[in-house]
């Protein structure tokens, strides 16, 4: 077995040192070299063409946020049975109860998710 040593990192270094390097000088240059009229028009907000309209600090419900957060939840734990599914004649008896433990536990967690109404959208 060959022990490395600290020169046959040298052209991971030498990559790293020139990514760096660009990234740093393209920003000096970029600020230093660019444009730098700052008029009311060019340091309006545009979006699309369209004109702003009133203030884009609109309070949103907090039911829109739960229920992303909710689909995100159980949307990933659905992923997790994917492998279960790949693997399931190799996992045997045991794998098929644990796959059913944890449907178990993702239903407990929708049933309490109804029970506290995180769907219902009428306050």
């Amino acid at each position: 077995m060959n022990a490395s040593s600290p020169v046959d990192y040298l052209p991971i270094f030498i990559m790293f040192t020139i990514a760096v390097g660009f990234a740093a000088v393209s920003l000096i240059a970029t600020h230093k070299l660019g444009p730098k009229r700052k008029t009311k028009v060019k340091l309006e907000s545009f979006e699309c063409g369209i004109e702003t309209q009133g203030n884009a600090r609109v309070p949103f419900s907090i039911k829109y946020f739960l229920v992303a957060i909710l689909f995100v939840l159980f949307d990933v734990e659905v992923i997790f049975m994917y492998p279960w599914a790949a693997n399931y004649k190799e996992l045997g008896l045991l794998g098929v109860i644990e796959v059913f433990s944890f449907i178990a536990l993702l239903l407990i967690g929708f049933y309490y998710m109804i029970s506290k109404k995180a769907l219902k959208w009428e306050d």
